[in-house]
């Protein structure tokens, strides 16, 4: 097992002014970051994988897409879009020696109908999504779609529209990243989930409630981590810690102490959790 640090915790705007949290983050024993990916010019990243490289951390990235990115809009002209803008993520996410891109960018967040997914919504989300996945393929890179929770997403927002979406996109560079924030609202049992999406789970975030400290909440981190023993998963899990500085996680007040101190005793409950 390997943890990573979601540097979401710290907003958007990720530049070399963040190095010294990652030496932080590799001094409280993570092995790697997940890099939040809205700056997609790739020139701006060489300069963050030195300093990945120079203190052995690991990389994965992360990114969302808006109302202009929309991969299921009915306006080919954001469709297209979207799928330029993705690639461009990707193209970064080789920068950075990152293997995945993981988020619900298969849909665009915080963007509703008032209605259910349609059926035609569906399909061009399956649609962008397979192009998308093409393209990761040749660079060697792995997709983890995410779904989220229904004030926020309404294409997938469970565990079972996920999977079935993402085995009728039917690519092996498209896999599901699991977040237990959002499977703490949608999912009747936690670690149910966690069963039902074993054989396409490419990376799992471990969140709070309250996107706090993980064990400060209402998480039933014991069907957690209970249930991630039993599957035999062995991959990266990451901390996703959200705090004021992320306008796009609707949180107006901070939950936490201090990020240092939200990250040594997250990594230590969920070690423990984990051992036991």
């Amino acid at each position: 097992m390997k943890y990573s640090m979601n540097l979401l915790l710290w907003g958007t705007e990720i530049d070399e002014s963040i190095f010294p949290t990652l030496e932080l983050i590799k001094d409280i024993g993570f092995d790697g970051v997940e890099v939040p990916i809205f700056n997609n010019n790739p020139e701006h990243w060489f300069k963050f994988r030195e300093k990945l490289d120079a203190l052995g951390l690991a990389c994965a990235a992360d990114t969302f897409c808006g109302a202009q990115h929309n991969l299921i809009s009915p306006d080919a002209g954001i469709r297209k879009s979207g799928l330029e803008f993705l690639k461009s993520c990707i193209d970064c996410a080789l920068v950075l020696g990152a293997s995945r891109l993981m988020g619900p960018f298969h849909a665009a967040l915080g963007v509703f109908t008032g209605k259910p997914a349609t059926q035609d919504e569906w399909e061009r989300g399956i649609d962008g999504i397979r192009e998308l996945s093409d393209y990761a393929e040749s660079l060697d890179i792995t997709l983890g779609l995410e779904y989220l929770n229904r004030f926020e997403l309404y294409l997938t927002s469970s565990a079972e529209e996920l999977q079935r979406f993402v085995k009728e996109v039917n690519h092996p560079n498209c896999k599901i990243m699991f977040d237990t924030f959002h499977a703490n609202i949608e999912e009747k049992r936690v670690g149910e989930a966690f069963h039902l999406l074993k054989d396409q789970l490419t990376y799992i975030q471990l969140s709070e409630s309250d996107r706090s400290t993980p064990g400060k909440g209402n998480v039933d981190w014991e069907g957690a981590f209970q249930a991630i023993k039993e599957i035999g998963y062995d991959g990266w899990i990451g901390i996703e810690a959200f705090g004021t500085k992320l306008p796009a996680a609707n949180i107006w007040r901070k939950m936490y102490e201090s990020e240092e101190k939200l990250m040594r005793e997250g990594l230590a409950f969920i070690k423990e959790g984990l051992r036991r």
